[in-house]
């Protein structure tokens, strides 16, 4: 079902589920390409582009949100056609266009997207919040970088190894999201992309400055989790190390003992087997002999 919002001689249609006839109506109405019908069409992810025509853009951009239970990222597609007095955002977007298209029809309007008054000015609205969220989602996976920085010299290993590798994996999915998108921002700025409107070099060139903030936040991110990783492997091997010498040192401790015990075990004729009070010198000198390893150790820093 195809929604409208008018806004002078501006019109915003929003398509969240597009059946055939919407797409039949795009076609013949806005003789939209055969090929940005069909990338329309598709349920799949399609690769982020801009297509420039001589009366209309279509645009495929990726972006982070999410999922029900906030740990995993996920990518969204946003699906827009931009010509000169409309805007279509087609598809199961992001919930932010909902919300902004959302805003446009009710009376208060929180988001102020009726006070837009060209195509040009409702696309930047709509890039900057999408912008403003992703810089959001960022803040959120900081400060689960700062939770595993304080909990890295904790002793719950497994929880901190989850923290660990699934910061990474948002970040690695953020990096993929924005990545193949940077030439594509580059156009609006460096006016391979001219738009309808005059004057709009600054609020392109600011939608760029969110997307270099957020590609710096994430190499800083990415490097950080990277550092934290190797130096909580570190610790882990140290504590294993620690663990290893000690078990070491009280086999050490234990093997000539056990010997002595071993060899007092056998049936053969042996030193002070005949006398009255052997059990008693027996352990009065594996207790010395026990005491001066522990001794020695101790005296060379061993233990």
């Amino acid at each position: 079902m195809i929604e409208t919002i008018k806004i002078g001689t501006l019109k915003w249609h929003h398509i969240l589920d597009p059946t055939d006839e919407d797409l039949q109506f795009l076609k013949e109405n806005f003789h939209f390409h055969p090929l940005d019908i069909e990338d329309c069409r598709s349920r799949t992810n399609q690769r982020p582009k801009i297509d420039i025509y001589d009366d209309y853009y279509f645009l495929i951009l990726h972006f982070p949100y999410f999922d029900r239970w906030n740990r995993f990222l996920k990518t969204k597609e946003v699906k827009i056609f931009w010509g000169a007095d409309f805007v279509i955002t087609i598809g199961k977007s992001h919930w932010v266009v909902k919300n902004l298209f959302n805003s446009g029809r009710e009376p208060d309007d929180i988001y102020q997207v009726r006070q837009v008054g060209t195509s040009d000015a409702l696309l930047y609205k709509i890039l900057e919040h999408l912008m403003q969220e992703s810089l959001s989602l960022l803040s959120k996976m900081g400060v689960e970088v700062d939770l595993i920085n304080r909990d890295l010299f904790s002793k719950k290993a497994e929880r901190t190894i989850e923290r660990i590798s699934l910061t990474r994996k948002n970040i690695i999915l953020v990096n993929t999201i924005f990545k193949p998108q940077l030439r594509l921002f580059h156009k609006f700025e460096s006016g391979e992309i001219e738009g309808y409107a005059e004057n709009m070099e600054d609020y392109w060139g600011n939608i760029l400055d969110y997307y270099q903030k957020i590609w710096d936040m994430t190499e800083d991110y990415q490097e950080i989790v990277e550092g934290l990783s190797k130096t909580f492997d570190s610790l882990q091997t140290n504590r294993t190390n620690e663990i290893m010498k000690v078990l070491t040192l009280i086999s050490s401790i234990l093997l000539p003992l056990t010997f002595i015990a071993s060899l007092y075990g056998m049936n053969v004729d042996l030193p002070f087997q005949g006398q009255p009070y052997s059990f008693g010198i027996l352990m009065v000198c594996m207790v010395l002999l026990a005491s001066g390893m522990i001794f020695l150790f101790k005296k060379k820093g061993w233990m």
